[in-house]
């Protein structure tokens, strides 16, 4: 039996305004705009343009989502930063400045629940253990790590934290905080330093960086809260990536290839293997990344050290589309 709308067909709804929350095949007549419009979905990966931040810096920290990402640490020659930055979706504000102005340091959460940790500070020089938490307002301090390291890299979130890997020396240890204090986890199998992180305490990534006897990697492992077994390596090996998503759903970019040329490869990780995506605009390395494989925020690096953003969307997410005449 035929249905209702296969006989008359789908009603266009007219509205004033776009809604706010359509779902996929959805078409409306904007009569404000005068446009005919309906959500559809990507064919392909994309990077574009977001709002820059307010301070240019690489070798950062950075957590959160897309529309909610956090930027804080790093490095503008020839200083340390404590700087902290939130994005809205469009653009930066400051955030409530870190305690202790440091470079390549590690972090997780979110902008209003975020943990920032490890890193290098220049007086005395050398690595830090300090941890802080932030509410979306101001850093207070955490539990120390157990092990002072800079070119970590962490996941998880504030209260069920994970920091792996960093020097020196190159180390694959790894540490779980509960919101308190750092434990030792499991050890890698490739002690590295300037890796990158998804994941969470229990379902970690990390992946890339550079290995002990100093050469570039591309090799993956994944954390089931206990201890790392191999995952499949990157294909462009590379040192200081950022990356975005979860063990299963991952995205990798940026970083910088043998040479510490940088790079704007941009891959994605399924739980078992990488596969190249979009590249990004801006090849950098010293990144720091936000989101989620689909929707992920890549911010800051260099060298020079830059404050520009980039979005991406991945092959398959809602998109709001206009019809045209052609």
């Amino acid at each position: 039996m035929s249905t209702y709308v296969q006989i008359f067909g789908q009603q266009v709804l007219v509205v004033t305004a776009d809604p706010s929350n359509p779902t996929v095949g959805q078409m409306w007549y904007n009569s404000t705009s005068k446009t005919l419009k309906f959500l559809g979905t990507t064919t392909a990966g994309a990077w574009a343009s977001g709002g820059n931040m307010a301070t240019a810096r690489f070798y950062l920290a950075g957590c959160g989502t897309q529309t909610a990402g956090l930027a804080f640490g790093g490095y503008t020659p020839p200083t340390n930063s404590a700087a902290t930055e939130e994005y809205d979706g469009s653009s930066w504000t400051s955030g409530g400045s870190l305690a202790t102005a440091r470079r390549y340091l590690a972090g997780c959460g979110t902008q209003t629940s975020a943990l920032g940790f490890g890193g290098y500070i220049p007086s005395p020089p050398g690595s830090t253990a300090v941890t802080e938490e932030y509410d979306g307002t101001s850093w207070t301090s955490g539990g120390n790590l157990g092990t002072g390291r800079q070119e970590l890299a962490g996941c998880g979130t504030q209260t069920s934290g994970l920091a792996f890997g960093g020097t020196p020396p190159i180390t694959g240890a790894t540490e779980e905080y509960d919101g308190t204090s750092w434990t030792s986890g499991g050890t890698m199998a490739t002690a590295r330093r300037g890796l990158a992180g998804v994941g969470t305490q229990t379902s970690g990534l990390a992946f890339g960086g550079v290995d002990a006897p100093n050469a570039i990697t591309g090799a993956t492992e994944e954390y089931d809260g206990t201890s790392w077994t191999n995952g499949g390596s990157l294909a462009t090996g590379r040192r200081e990536p950022a990356g975005a998503g979860t063990q299963t759903s991952a995205l990798g970019f940026g970083g910088g290839t043998p040479g510490i040329t940088p790079t704007a490869a941009t891959e994605a990780y399924n739980g078992t293997s990488w596969t190249a995506d979009t590249s990004m605009s801006t090849a950098r390395r010293a990144l720091a990344g936000a989101g989620t494989r689909t929707s992920a925020l890549g911010f800051g690096g260099g060298p020079p050290a830059t404050a520009a953003t980039e979005e991406f969307t991945g092959a398959g997410s809602p998109v709001t589309k206009t019809v045209t005449a052609t």
